[in-house]
């Protein structure tokens, strides 16, 4: 046989790296670890687990259980957890006062999660919607999302979660300049070590209901005046990207140790331009809807449940990001481990 016999076959061939499971994890570009993971939980002030309806395999858990979910998650290799609370309706007020209790739901978590497991670390949520009547982030003022006061309450939150052992702190409530002000009263109380991960880019999306319904924040949404029905002033318009980088540069320049995307899969293409433009450890947010939609698929038999978990996960890693904040977190940490 001739050259030019040869010549209409392709010299190069790159399915012969991909025809056995050696040669695709020989060459394979990117990897997913349970290190990769933060395991996102929802915290109740009662006994046991609750099924969230609207997340199928999430279970809201009381103290105790958090306390146990923290030992799992060191024996998986999970190093951090991010917990959420549920708070009890009375507790509410329109200010969202309870959130800086320091003898709260999130604080006395975060004591037992510490002194279960101790090296494992513990992220919270610096937001008032959990707490608030009407379900949003911040102090209302005639209808309006009042920034600076807002920012006042957070730093209480704040201290009061580093005081109770809060590894990470994570402000989620897109108030400008809350970042300056978390760190500025974290190194006058001697806190200086603990890290804030901001919600730097975090989008006014559709895709938080289910985690509305895991907290019972249900008020949002009502529209009259004193209960804006949405969250737009605040949080991201998501046909925007340029802003974002601008947000992260803020918070970067206020002392954020790390920065996060939210949500997850819909904007992968802002992870990447966070990666690119800051070498900052970039996390993103699979949130409620995301995790939701694929456990629905799967339990409609319309796509493999398992294989979506995993391929959604690898996304966020090809896409840059440092690790992903997920409910998955524990299932594919046990698959990952083998």
């Amino acid at each position: 046989m001739t050259v030019t016999q040869l010549a209409p076959y392709p010299a190069t061939r790159l399915r012969r790296l991909r025809q056995s499971d050696w040669t695709r994890r020989m060459v394979r570009e990117t990897s997913l670890a349970p290190a990769d993971l933060i395991w996102s939980m929802v915290v109740h002030d009662g006994e046991g687990r609750i099924p969230v309806a609207s997340m199928p395999g999430v279970e809201r858990l009381s103290v105790a259980e958090v306390a146990r979910a923290a030992v799992e998650a060191r024996d998986l290799g999970i190093p951090c957890i991010a917990i959420f609370p549920f708070i009890d309706g009375a507790l509410k007020d329109v200010d969202g006062s309870t959130a800086a209790d320091p003898n709260g739901l999130v604080c006395r978590a975060v004591r037992a999660m510490k002194a279960a497991a101790p090296e494992v670390g513990i992220m919270c949520d610096v937001a008032l919607d959990p707490f608030t009547s009407h379900g949003h982030d911040g102090v209302l003022d005639d209808g309006r999302i009042v920034n600076d006061a807002t920012v006042a309450r957070l730093v209480d939150q704040a201290l009061v979660q580093a005081r109770a052992g809060c590894d990470i702190l994570a402000p989620s409530d897109m108030m400008d300049g809350r970042v300056a002000a978390i760190r500025a009263a974290l190194e006058a109380e001697g806190l200086q070590d603990v890290m804030i991960m901001s919600y730097a880019a975090k989008y006014a999306s559709a895709f938080y209901g289910p985690y509305r319904d895991a907290i019972g924040s249900g008020k949002l949404g009502s529209g009259d005046t004193l209960n804006p029905g949405d969250k737009k002033t605040y949080q991201m318009d998501p046909a925007n990207t340029d802003e974002a980088l601008r947000e992260v540069a803020l918070d970067i320049a206020e002392g954020a140790d790390m920065v996060m995307v939210k949500p997850g899969l819909p904007y992968l293409d802002i992870a990447r331009r966070l990666v690119d433009a800051f070498a900052m450890p970039t996390f993103a947010f699979q949130v409620s809807g995301e995790y939701a939609m694929i456990m629905a698929a799967g339990a409609n038999g319309w796509i493999d449940e398992e294989r979506a978990m995993m391929e959604s996960l690898g996304a966020f890693k090809r896409a840059g990001c440092t690790g992903i904040i997920t409910y998955f977190a524990p299932r594919a940490a046990r698959l990952l481990k083998g």
